[in-house]
């Protein structure tokens, strides 16, 4: 497929965000930009947070896992058991958290922490956060960018630098101004082309293999792809901790991150944000099991197209690759399994109509995350950290100044760290993800949970800071170290309940007794 072609199509793709974007931002100010006026639509809300939520980590390294090998046995679709956890953890959002946002008023969550147990367990909560999603957002635009590399630049001699700074451009362009208010929109536009894709492409290869639905699933039951649960104790996969890893994942990736709460919190009523998180709940378990089922039928079709596993020595290690040959290619055999798999069949097995349909499902499971990320970022860093809303020597047109030096700011930071996670060149992101953040939303949770559950308060709040720090760190040589503390036993997902849990008895070993009512 021609790389002119697609290229043409990627940037009437990003011509039509920009229209939304001048449409949307329209005598916009700072409340749009961070909270959209307090006027967003509940359901177009929910239905655009599923493309954030999800990314384009989601949609090629799920599927991508499907067929890959662990511990001797195919993942298969055992990613359920953190949907499962999801779905608890979108329960725990709407009816423990949003309540607290919305009868403090809060335009950036973290001043929770403000009013909870003053400046320094603030800033150094709003710090996390912004590491997080700094780490976090960058990852997944690395994973995109470096397939649209792959198969589009590549093959016209664009560095990859240059790609990602004209994608990074793209997302500064549209949300400048608009912010949150812009992104309801285009989000919401972006989540319909990626699901569009999706269920395009499951169509598409079930006519291929000339499948029926359940044929498809009997045939992926038959060699291994189907597996759900694991029932190791010792592994990272046993099924308990999933779940319960998949709930807390979301209580601190989600309902204490100011991006994902920013679109929630920008709905009027807190009835309509509830409505908005559960309805965003059960439609992701069930496009999730749509993505794996995707996965599943990949690995039937480059099976079924030549496609061999084969044991072969990587760094002197002997690994599990699926190796297959391109259509067009001679006789030349490339290992497809894991994030390869899906841009691989896409764009060299299928036809163009179809290719085209996949990159443009990929950008817009990019842009939510990457957008959003960025518009968020910009508000906390405003909002948290320089106190934008309070300052007094500032009127409306050098906040809004600020604003923008700020956003722009991020927008180099967000390219320096995509440059790094090219220079590591790993193949499985969402392993990375998953495992920063549980080293970096933990002390999140912990700080949250802490004033929630309990009306203790810290005397030297400087310590806040120290505690979110050490426990991390001790986090880290615990999971480096499990097999041979704990006879094999294997740290997983668990790692942000155990961190945020470091955090709170932490915080407990140095507060005391309040002599007032704590707020929660």
């Amino acid at each position: 497929m021609s790389p002119w072609l697609l290229l043409g199509f990627v940037s009437l793709y990003f011509i039509v965000l920009l229209v939304v974007a001048w449409y949307t931002s329209r005598n916009s100010n700072n409340d749009t930009f961070f909270i959209g006026n307090k006027s967003s639509n509940w359901m177009l809300v929910a239905f655009g947070m599923i493309g954030t939520s999800l990314s384009g980590v989601t949609f090629v390294s799920v599927p991508g896992g499907v067929g890959d090998v662990a511990g001797g046995n195919f993942k298969g679709f055992a990613y359920m058991q953190v949907a499962i956890g999801y779905l608890i953890g979108y329960a725990v959002i709407s009816f423990v958290l949003l309540p607290l946002y919305y009868r403090l008023n809060l335009t950036s969550i973290y001043n929770y922490l403000l009013q909870r147990f003053g400046r320094v367990a603030y800033k150094t909560g709003a710090l996390f956060f912004i590491i997080s999603r700094t780490v976090g957002a960058t990852a997944r635009l690395y994973l995109v960018i470096n397939v649209l590399q792959f198969f589009i630049l590549d093959k016209m001699g664009v560095p990859f630098v240059v790609t990602a700074a004209v994608i990074l451009l793209m997302i500064l362009l549209y949300t400048f101004e608009g912010g949150v208010k812009t992104i309801v929109y285009t989000d919401t536009l972006q989540t319909s082309l990626m699901i569009l894709g999706l269920i395009v492409c499951v169509v598409y290869i079930l006519n291929q293999l000339n499948l029926g639905a359940g044929e498809a699933l009997s045939q992926m039951s038959s060699r291994g792809y189907l597996n759900v649960f694991n029932t190791d104790v010792n592994s990272k996969g046993f099924f308990l901790k999933q779940i319960i890893g998949g709930a807390f994942i979301t209580i601190a990736m989600t309902g204490l991150d100011q991006e994902m709460m920013q679109k929630n919190i920008s709905v009027k009523r807190l009835g309509d944000s509830q409505k908005n998180v559960m309805t965003l709940a059960v439609i992701l378990f069930g496009v999730l099991f749509l993505f794996l089922m995707l996965g599943g039928l990949l690995y039937l079709f480059v099976t079924a197209n030549g496609g061999q596993y084969a044991d072969v020595m990587v760094d002197g290690k002997m690994v599990k690759q699926l190796l297959v040959s391109s259509p067009q290619g001679a006789g030349e055999l490339s290992n497809v399994i894991g994030d390869k798999i899906f841009p691989k069949v896409a764009l060299e097995f299928l036809p163009p109509a179809i290719g085209i349909m996949f990159i443009i499902a990929l950008i817009s499971a990019l842009f939510p995350s990457a957008d959003g990320a960025l518009t968020a970022l910009t508000s906390s860093f405003c909002i948290d950290i320089l106190g934008l809303k309070t300052r007094a020597d500032l009127d409306e047109k050098g906040k809004k100044r600020l604003r923008l030096t700020v956003h722009l700011t991020f927008t180099f930071v967000f390219l320096a760290c995509i440059m790094v996670f090219y220079q590591l060149n790993n193949n499985s992101i969402i392993d990375i993800i998953l495992d920063l953040a549980g080293y970096t939303y933990g002390p999140l949770l912990g700080l949250f949970a802490f004033g929630i559950l309990t009306k203790r308060v810290v005397s030297n709040t400087g310590w806040v800071t120290v505690v979110c720090l050490v426990s991390p760190v001790l986090c880290y040589l615990l999971s480096t170290n499990s097999a041979k503390l704990l006879g094999g036993y294997q740290i997983g997902i668990e790692l942000l309940i155990l961190n945020g849990l470091l955090t709170f008895v932490g915080l407990w070993a140095l507060s005391k007794k309040a002599n007032t009512p704590a707020l929660a």
